[in-house]
């Protein structure tokens, strides 16, 4: 493993995000939101950022994580993979904070998460006193979603986003393991579903990775880059690649904003994935091979490329797609399914 790119001097009302997501890697800014009060109530220990965030509760009942001691805050599978290994239900902010400050000096604590909540619907207030400015580009024409992500010692197994992200670390300490989307063999997927948080996550402890059961793994970690986030440190890196996230220290905080250089109308990859499935992973080799050909040229291909040779009015779904093409394709898809 190599660590992750380091790059000082920023500032966050003018990063460059989409030259950084154009290089193609994992890059550190140190300090970029080092100023944001969250972070210097962090500072101020753990209780304080409690505090803190305790008033800004909106009353919303978020989300809770609970898990035993025994899973070492690795929210996971159970030991046969039949179920996860964590209890999950709504409760209201405060309470679960309070929860996680009863814990604060245990070293045997329960482990304690909330994850992916989105903070303008939860902490609208707290959103505006930290935050990324709505100005900067691709944000101005491409708004992202911004989550919270709240806990004690914890670690989110290897898993990958659809979109590209910006990681703000505000309290405690955070280390991130990165892999490109190429190694996903070597990664071990789990289930498509169920999965502990969304995505589907690889099924090797990266704490203690068992080889034998696992061996590509090693070729993983030597594609791998990590990247240790210090509070007020930014984490920016592209969509599909991999990452394990270790929150390190008894309370941790972070904020990160999800988006996409892609119009709305446009639907999950994750559609066609399954669907592809249904339809393609079965069949002979040969119709495989000639399928593939035809994505290349359809869909992985030059968009242009396929209808540039006939009249316009007759490209149809090989125009360029706007939100009424959409709707059609998403239509004709419905009523082939149904058939």
């Amino acid at each position: 493993m190599k660590s992750a790119r380091i790059i000082e001097g920023l500032r966050a009302d003018a990063l460059p995000i989409q030259a950084l997501i154009d290089h193609g890697e994992p890059a550190i800014l140190k300090g970029v939101v080092k100023d944001w009060p969250l972070v210097q109530r962090g500072l101020q220990g753990p209780r304080a950022a409690i505090d803190y965030l305790s008033g800004f509760d909106a009353g919303r009942p978020v989300v809770g994580y609970t898990g035993a001691p025994e899973i070492g805050g690795r929210f996971f599978y159970n030991e046969d993979v039949s179920g996860l290994n964590f209890d999950a239900r709504r409760v209201p902010l405060k309470d679960f904070l309070q929860r996680i400050a009863d814990h604060l000096d245990d070293p045997d604590a329960p482990s304690f998460y909330i994850g992916s909540t989105d903070l303008e619907f939860f902490l609208p207030e707290l959103a505006s006193e930290n935050r990324l400015p709505a100005t900067l580009a691709p944000f101005d024409t491409h708004p992202p979603i911004a989550s919270i992500w709240i806990g004690n010692r914890t670690i989110a197994s290897t898993h990958y986003d659809f979109s590209n992200n910006i990681a703000c670390n505000l309290v405690g300490h955070r280390r991130f393991t990165l892999f490109p989307p190429d190694q996903i063999a070597n990664l071990h997927p789990g289930p498509l579903e169920p999965t502990p948080g969304g995505q589907v996550v690889s099924m090797v402890d990266l704490r203690d990775p068992d080889f034998e059961r696992f061996p590509s793994f090693r070729e993983a970690l030597e594609a791998a880059q990590v990247a240790e986030l210090e509070p007020g440190d930014l984490l920016i890196y592209p969509a599909m690649w991999w990452h394990n996230v270790e929150a390190l220290d008894p309370f941790n905080v972070m904020i990160n904003y999800w988006w996409n250089a892609t119009p709305r109308f446009v639907d999950s990859p994750m559609t066609t994935l399954l669907h592809a499935i249904l339809s393609l992973r079965d069949r002979p080799e040969a119709e495989k091979a000639a399928w593939k050909t035809l994505f290349d040229y359809y869909v992985f291909g030059d968009g242009a490329r396929a209808g540039a040779h006939l009249p316009e009015h007759a490209r149809g779904v090989l125009s360029p797609l706007d939100d009424t093409m959409a709707r059609r394709l998403r239509a004709d898809l419905l009523q082939r399914l149904n058939r």
